[in-house]
């Protein structure tokens, strides 16, 4: 549950850079002023932070190539910064199982997601992204594999 809960911190403080594009470190000092979470929330929201932050070049151009008919700018910012965490958990997380990153950020589009269908829309992208990862992993390959499987 505390997972769960650092989590939706997260979110809101991605949400924030995504709308106030700042120095996530920045971002993060801010929210602890502000709310004053436990240091052991801490931990896990700023290495999803972070991770995210440093990541995001790779995270987002995967997220847009397995998003079809879907451009990255133009999904909502909620759903957009959900997708980037759960990416985030499947390639840099290898302490959280893949279900259990795709199972995650489900549960966080059911509730805050913008619409109806986010959870689906979530769900979809992360599955396609995961069997890439999994297939990669499964034939002992180093190093992720290109967006063609290659």
């Amino acid at each position: 549950m505390k997972r769960r809960q650092a989590r939706e911190i997260a979110l809101q403080i991605l949400y924030q850079l995504d709308v106030n594009p700042v120095d996530p470190v920045e971002a993060l000092e801010l929210y602890w002023r502000t709310f004053s979470p436990s240091l052991e929330l801490r931990d896990f929201v700023e290495r999803i932070v972070k991770g995210v932050s440093q990541h995001r070049p790779r995270i987002d151009e995967l997220i847009d190539h397995y998003a079809e008919h879907w451009r990255l700018d133009r999904m909502d910012r909620v759903d957009r910064n959900i997708l980037r965490m759960g990416v985030f958990e499947l390639l840099y997380c290898d302490d959280i199982p893949m279900k259990v990153a795709i199972n995650e950020a489900v549960e966080l589009g059911k509730k805050f997601g913008s619409a109806d269908d986010s959870k689906g829309f979530i769900n979809g992208i992360l599955d396609r992204i995961a069997k890439t990862v999994l297939e990669r992993t499964e034939d002992g390959g180093e190093g992720e594999q290109d967006m063609d499987g290659r």
